[in-house]
């Protein structure tokens, strides 16, 4: 995977992160993630397809990471995670897409954008649509842990069709 496509959907969620919900992150060592394991309890992913390139990016957020995100963001305190929650971290994960793929978009790469899926519940899947490398990046807030995956794959021969996530198609010309 070219490391091109990671850092700018980690520079937007960090800064959405920031402006938003007034949480400071850091993130520590990323690695390679080999399974379909969550490592968190909720999380939001999005599919993306362009002509040079495809993948997906999931967002999974712990429940006490998630928890103090969505109270900053929504001024009040949360103690369960409801469809409120699930709503606010399918739109992280939107946001997030697309402020990834403007900087990407300034580099020459153009993508279509599928509609986020969020995903909520202990030892849960998640699937991405490519067969590249899963790039794993562990963040830390001041109440938790969440992880951000990032699977892109270049494209070796243009595709015929369509190129599905979960319930949305995107159909490349």
């Amino acid at each position: 995977m070219n490391v091109d496509f990671v850092n700018p959907f980690l520079e937007s969620l960090v800064n959405i992160l920031k402006t938003m919900a007034n949480v400071e992150v850091t993130h520590n060592t990323p690695c390679i993630k080999a399974d379909s394991s969550a490592m968190g309890y909720i999380s939001g992913m999005i599919g993306l397809a362009g002509e040079k390139t495809s993948g997906s990016i999931a967002i999974t957020f712990t429940e006490e990471a998630i928890l103090h995100i969505a109270s900053n963001m929504l001024g009040e305190k949360m103690t369960e995670v409801n469809e409120e929650i699930a709503d606010m971290v399918g739109e992280i994960t939107n946001m997030v897409s697309g402020g990834g793929r403007k900087i990407l978009s300034e580099q020459g790469y153009k993508f279509n954008m599928a509609i986020p899926t969020t995903i909520v519940g202990k030892h849960h899947t998640i699937t991405h649509k490519t067969k590249g490398t899963i790039v794993l990046v562990p963040f830390q807030t001041p109440a938790g842990q969440f992880y951000v995956e990032i699977c892109f794959e270049e494209e070796k021969r243009k595709l015929e069709g369509a190129y599905s996530v979960k319930s949305k198609v995107i159909y490349r010309k």
